[in-house]
């Protein structure tokens, strides 16, 4: 069978570090830029709680917490209001800025999320590039402003696309276990023994493991889905050390089957 197989990305915690400070002990969050800036809209404590829907106490903490991390005082009060100083001031240009393109990245991908536009990275085995193609053809005639950038490799390539994450999803058979991602059944992939049509194999019917024990066998490259598969297959049925020639790439072992030099899966 064919698998969709994408990975699995977490992107519940995103924490902004302060340059020249220590990862851990001075980092800022995101909600305590969010309450900063309105705090800076609002001119007050309560106001900033009442816009974001939380306690004044929380509010407050928050902002100790934020003026403890700057080492700065962030605001003055002036009778009831609250007003920047000079470091607030400073600070809020860059809490804006990064508020804005956070805003700016949920539409994105909000965008891109209804396949809208975007360009997704496509990784798929070189057993399914005969017919692939043909539905990103027709992916693409619905949705033109996603470009699909496809590469076509063998197995151990997929998965190590995977595991770097350069790659938005992949389509290959049996999805790596040492990887957390998820996948979906695509597509029916089944194997066949072939052979020359004057192979005497060609001919007869009902074929056992041992009637290919002592065959030639063309075998893909170490890494290939279909090496794998083979080796398995014939391990299954006591068959360990085949005689045969590494070939690489199906077009390769095709015309090597039909020039009568071995047989393949």
């Amino acid at each position: 069978m064919y698998y969709l197989v994408w990975i699995n990305i977490d992107l519940s915690d995103v924490i902004i570090g302060l340059n020249n400070m220590p990862p851990l002990e001075k980092t800022i969050s995101l909600k305590q830029l969010r309450i900063f800036a309105a705090a800076a809209q609002t001119g007050s404590f309560i106001g900033a709680a009442s816009q974001l829907h939380l306690s004044q106490p929380a509010i407050s903490m928050q902002m100790a917490k934020l003026a403890e991390i700057t080492e700065s005082e962030l605001f003055r009060k002036i009778g009831r209001q609250l007003e920047l100083t000079a470091a607030g001031e400073l600070l809020l240009s860059y809490v804006q800025n990064i508020l804005d393109q956070l805003e700016e990245a949920g539409e994105a991908l909000d965008a891109l999320h209804g396949m809208r536009r975007g360009t997704i990275r496509l990784a798929i085995t070189t057993t399914a590039r005969y017919f692939i193609p043909q539905l990103v053809k027709r992916f693409n005639d619905q949705h033109s402003d996603i470009e699909v950038q496809m590469e076509v490799v063998n197995r151990s390539q997929v998965v190590e696309y995977l595991a770097q994450g350069s790659i938005d999803i992949a389509i290959m058979g049996r999805p790596p276990k040492r990887i957390n991602v998820q996948s979906e059944v695509f597509a029916e992939h089944p194997y066949v023994l072939i052979a020359h049509p004057q192979h005497p194999l060609a001919k007869q019917k009902g074929i056992s493991p041992s009637d290919i024990a002592n065959e030639i066998f063309l075998k893909r490259e170490d890494g290939s889905g279909t090496r794998k598969l083979m080796n398995y297959f014939l391990s299954s049925n006591d068959i360990d050390s085949p005689r045969g020639h590494v070939v690489g790439g199906n077009e390769s072992i095709k015309q090597s089957v039909m020039a009568g030099f071995g047989i393949a899966f």
